[in-house]
């Protein structure tokens, strides 16, 4: 906690102004090639990466178990539409206990960080049915980027950190935790130092975020800001990776690429997240259209083995 005060005092001017966190000159390149400890991480499949393949829940969490997962990151809508079409929730909970994988997140998109406080207000509501849920299910995470919030206004990062407390007591309540998500394309959070500002501010044991490799390309953060981190800031990441382009800005979600196959300094990556948490939750988010047109057992499988290449690359 303190590392991450530290790091908030010396560039709270900077983040009020909308400036970017400056990078650390040679950080990486002091630290690349090193990864000098393997970690103990746990190997997560965002359904996301099966999407395209349309087969649907039960059969997107049978491809998780039979592709060797630890655990699985499902989407809310997904659950349900399960739900709505007759599925009961207990049998989900015991299809995934069953597989021996860990339900371990959620994503989901209320729109708790807006300004409109009707809309705010339906969110937080939103969240609670959410989290009631999840808490049935046995998963303890749920996302929480800037959804409604991705263009126009520039939000004060102080009302941020108190709205984000909101939704982080209303998860005391149920043992779920809403993990503060980067989003790259954002005009809001979408570089680290942000959402680092954000869950010291906000005060509040549980504040957490979810960084992930493409995003924090996409918004324009070293990753050298990994260095400021510790294992109570991160307990999950998402793991993917990104083509070289000259402007970032033009990339997209169906651009990311297998960990490994594209630009992203995974030697540097993979040692400072040792650093931060051997433990870490590691969930492999794709949206490749590419890969939806494969088979989905062999995409699961392949990235299994991409994300476990890139833990051990020298």
């Amino acid at each position: 906690m303190n590392n991450r005060r530290n790091f908030i005092r010396s560039l709270t001017g900077m983040l009020a102004a909308g400036v970017l966190p400056v990078s650390l000159k040679g950080a990486e390149a002091e630290t690349a090639g090193k990864n000098e400890g393997k970690g103990n991480f746990r190997f997560c499949l965002n359904t996301s990466t099966i999407r395209g393949q349309e087969l649907g829940l039960w059969a997107d969490i049978g491809v998780a178990e039979k592709a060797g997962y630890d655990g699985v990151e499902l989407w809310l809508r997904d659950i349900r539409r399960y739900l709505d079409e007759g599925g009961k929730s207990i049998d989900l909970k015991n299809r995934i206990a069953d597989s021996g994988m860990v339900f371990e997140n959620t994503i989901a998109f209320p729109q708790w960080i807006v300004d409109d406080p009707d809309t705010r207000r339906n969110a937080l509501e939103e969240t609670k049915r959410d989290m009631e849920l999840l808490a049935e299910l046995g998963c303890k995470r749920i996302a929480a980027p800037p959804a409604g919030a991705t263009e126009g206004k520039v939000l004060d990062l102080f009302r941020v950190a108190e709205r984000y407390r909101a939704v982080l007591e209303i998860g005391e309540d149920f043992g779920v935790t809403p993990v503060l998500e980067v989003w790259g394309h954002s005009v809001n959070l979408h570089a680290l130092g942000q959402a680092v500002f954000v869950i010291t501010e906000c005060r509040h044991p549980d504040a957490c975020i979810l960084p992930d490799i493409y995003h924090l390309h996409r918004g324009g953060s070293d990753f050298s800001g990994l260095k400021f981190l510790g294992g109570e800031a991160v307990s999950m990441f998402h793991m993917n990776d990104y083509p070289a382009a000259a402007d970032r800005t033009t990339l997209t979600d169906a651009d990311r690429v297998y960990p490994g196959d594209g630009a992203a300094p995974f030697p540097f990556i993979m040692n400072e997240l040792n650093r931060i948490n051997p433990e870490m939750i590691l969930s492999l988010e794709l949206f490749n259209p590419a890969y939806w047109k494969a088979d989905a057992l062999a995409v699961a499988r392949l990235g299994l083995q991409k994300m476990k290449e890139t833990v051990h690359r020298p």
